[in-house]
């Protein structure tokens, strides 16, 4: 491509009245040797048109300097066949002005401070433009658009419907010998519309005739898949008979241990015997994308002795009521004990939530409903009824055979012919012994890929999702951002094995689910990354002659995009990958980068920087700031005004595990007096959208302090720190005691060499 530039500055928003316009564009046009010219107001109809008619004269890469790059994204979209590179002269300089306080003098600096920071920025954006290459999408030789259903309960027929009404053809593949899942032993279901108080019939043979009839949705029942190889819109899977054996059967768990050592090549794996996962089955069938639907299984209830499931006749799960409801065997007076109580008195059982909260009402009604004289104990130290759901359980609470305290059940002991339930702190102020025939435990939702290996894939981080250890067992990517999306691109989950969930949330989640899949094929088929980095056309090249099998690409990548060879050489798969430039990070020889983004263009933004000598005033801090949390929330900062030290120079990156060490040693080599890193949190609180990207990026910065020192220089002049979108309230104090720490270490000694 032979860039034609030109720079385009608008003076709206303020930004004309803070900074002198006519002497960033000298900047422009002098220093970066590109044309450039202002407008007041270039997100308007006649900006647009001033710069589109250039655009038509032949210019085919822009730089805006203007608002955020978050905003005005159509305003200042020129065509998939331009370049357009925005620098941030609103929201992070302008209005990132640090006000005087009331009372305080100005500083008689400021405007010139806030004119070398809209300077540093164009010059950034400069630099970025002319680096910055048009990607070249990654097409498939063949593109599938089949579905595969893994599941035919609720959720998985429901995602089979929705899929299959949009125009796509569906394999749902299902263990047991019919589909319908555990909906078919269901008597009742939860109310789905007003007044929110009624028992509704089980929609699931209805839903049954609907997909059977449908000539778009292959079943497959006593079958399972034995093995999913391949990448999004060309994966292949292999089929087997329910409960038989196939070479990809594993023996035993593979804990997170092993998996680290499989993945390091320091163990065989269990699954195969093998220590890669690149195995192709010539006969599997194709498929496009995958909707994981395998559905939950009841907690085990039995390790709290104090209530005898296991050893006492009639002690039941809600599951095991819910059958003896179906058949129509309901005793006239029943416990329900939510919680375990006894030394867990403030917890539920495992894997509860609301749902059970609900059963135990829906059950409640079951006793009155079939016994005249009915009597239904709800014992419970959390009860939740979410949304509508409140109606639900007033209605209950208000029926007469319906008993419902908060308690600890210490003891369930056989009493004669029937049970004694022992309860204390009650809301009534007393112990209750409780006699019944029936003792029902509210047992939770294990999603099946705690336990199962419900979906075996040839992937190099393993088989299956519980060995990734987030979500207690839950096959999730990112739950609040992108719910639906687990760690492997291409397979999205739904119902029971995302999170317990009612039957109108299940059928909500199918069809979430179903649509993720469809633009996942859609998104492929253009060449594109599906999410987080919707449309995304770059994606990682690797520059193989000086790849020295180090394997830290593969090994650090959080979606399995990279599996490698006998040797370690990384092989790609493109559309596995979701472009957060976790392997360019990684990789110490620098030789991984995308079109738009790379290690020599992030390396001479941060160069492009003007550093000044010997002027404590006008120190330099260059902060990496993840483009998903940090960045956004410091545009809030700006917006609210509550300013941002004039020190900082932001670079925005996609994920903090993309920050190549060699941008922290090549700041600080050419004077820059400190770095930090700023991005998602990890760990218990986990909000990273590339999962591992923040965690991944401070174990790198806790060892570049040896490489610091071998500069002779402090390792407290770098520094990485975590927030939330949420926090751009504490963001500028978190910046400002970062410079006043550099201040105190006085200039970098690098400076001038």
């Amino acid at each position: 491509m032979d860039k034609k530039y030109c720079a385009y500055i608008c003076a709206g928003c303020g930004i004309g009245d803070a900074l002198d316009l006519e002497a960033l564009s000298e900047v422009v046009s002098g220093e970066m040797s590109m044309e450039c010219k202002t407008h007041d107001c270039l997100c308007g109809k006649d900006g647009r048109a001033f710069i589109e008619a250039d655009v038509a004269g032949g210019v085919n890469t822009v730089v805006v300097g203007a608002c955020s790059p978050r905003v005005m994204t159509r305003e200042f979209d020129f065509g998939q066949d331009k370049i357009t590179v925005r620098a941030n002269l609103r929201e992070q300089v302008v209005w990132a002005e640090v006000k005087p306080a009331e009372g305080e003098e100005p500083n008689s600096s400021a405007a010139e401070f806030l004119q070398e920071t809209a300077s540093d920025y164009l010059r950034m954006a400069c630099t970025r433009a002319k680096k910055t290459a048009l990607p070249e999408p990654f097409h498939l030789e063949v593109l599938t658009r089949t579905i595969l259903v893994m599941g035919g309960g609720l959720a998985g027929l429901t995602a089979a419907k929705e899929a299959a009404a949009a125009g796509y053809d569906v394999l749902l593949v299902e263990k047991e010998e019919k589909i319908g899942g555990k909906a078919l032993g269901w008597r009742k279901s939860f109310p789905t519309r007003a007044p929110w108080t009624d028992l509704e019939e089980n929609p699931i043979n209805a839903l049954i005739a609907e997909v059977e009839g449908n000539s778009r949705i292959t079943v497959k029942t006593a079958t399972e898949v034995a093995r999913i190889s391949g990448s999004p819109g060309d994966f292949g899977v292999s089929l087997k008979a329910a409960g038989s054996k196939s070479e990809w059967d594993a023996p035993a768990k593979v804990t997170v241990e092993d998996q680290e050592k499989i993945e390091k090549g320091e163990k065989a794996n269990p699954n195969t015997g093998l220590k890669k996962y690149t195995e192709l089955n010539p006969e599997a069938t194709k498929v496009g994308a995958v909707v994981l639907a395998t559905g939950w299984t009841p907690a085990d209830v039995s390790a709290f002795s104090h209530l005898g499931y296991g050893q006492i006749k009639n002690v039941v799960t809600n599951a095991e009521f819910e059958k003896l409801a179906k058949e129509g065997r309901v005793p006239a007076s029943v416990a329900f004990i939510q919680s375990p109580g006894g030394k867990e008195n403030d917890k539920d059982f495992p894997y509860c939530n609301s749902v059970t909260s609900m059963v135990a009402l829906k059950q409640a009604q079951y006793v009155c409903a079939d016994n005249a004289d009915g009597k239904a104990f709800i014992i419970y130290q959390h009860m939740r009824t979410p949304g509508h759901m409140e109606l639900f359980y007033k209605n209950a609470q208000s029926q007469d055979g319906i008993f419902l305290t908060k308690g600890s059940v210490t003891g369930v002991s056989e009493n004669g012919g029937g049970l004694r339930v022992a309860v204390e702190d009650t809301l009534l102020g007393e112990n209750l012994d409780l006699d019944v025939e029936m003792v029902v435990l509210a047992a939770g939702m294990e999603p099946t890929t705690l336990h199962e290996y419900s979906i075996n894939l040839a992937y190099r981080q393993g088989p299956t999702f519980s060995d990734l250890g987030l979500f207690d067992g839950y096959a999730d990517s990112h739950f609040i951002c992108f719910p639906y999306e687990t760690r492997r691109t291409g397979v999205y989950a739904c119902g029971g094995v995302r999170k317990a969930e009612s039957m109108e949330e299940a059928v909500d989640d199918a069809t979430g689910a179903a649509l993720k899949a469809i633009q996942c094929i859609e998104s492929v088929d253009r060449g594109v990354s599906v999410h987080p980095r919707s449309g995304d056309a770059t994606y990682p090249e690797f520059f193989m002659q000086r790849c020295t099998q180090c394997k830290r690409c593969t090994e650090e990548c959080p979606f399995g995009a990279l599996d490698d060879d006998e040797k370690g050489t990384p092989l790609p798969n493109p559309t596995r990958c979701r472009r957060c430039g976790t392997c360019m990070g990684a990789c110490p020889e620098r030789i991984i980068g995308f079109k738009d983004y790379n290690i020599d263009l992030i390396g001479s933004m941060v160069k492009a920087v003007e550093v000044p000598e010997d002027d404590d005033e006008r120190l330099r801090v260059v902060v990496f700031v993840c483009e998903n949390d940090a960045y956004p929330a410091i545009d809030m900062a700006g917006m609210k005004g509550l300013g941002i030290n004039h020190m900082i120079r932001f670079i925005p990156v996609r994920c903090l595990g993309s920050v190549n060490m060699a941008w922290i040693r090549d700041a600080l080599s050419a004077g820059m007096d400190g770095a930090m890193l700023l991005g998602c949190t990890y760990g218990d609180n986990y909000q990273c959208h590339f999962v591992k990207g923040s965690e991944i990026a401070n174990k790198r910065m806790e060892n570049i302090g040896e490489t610091l020192s071998s500069l002779g220089l402090e390792s407290e002049r770098c520094a990485a720190e975590q927030v939330a979108i949420t926090d751009y309230d504490k963001i500028p104090q978190l910046l400002n005691d970062f410079v006043e720490q550099i201040v105190e270490m006085g200039p970098n000694p690098f400076k001038g060499f």
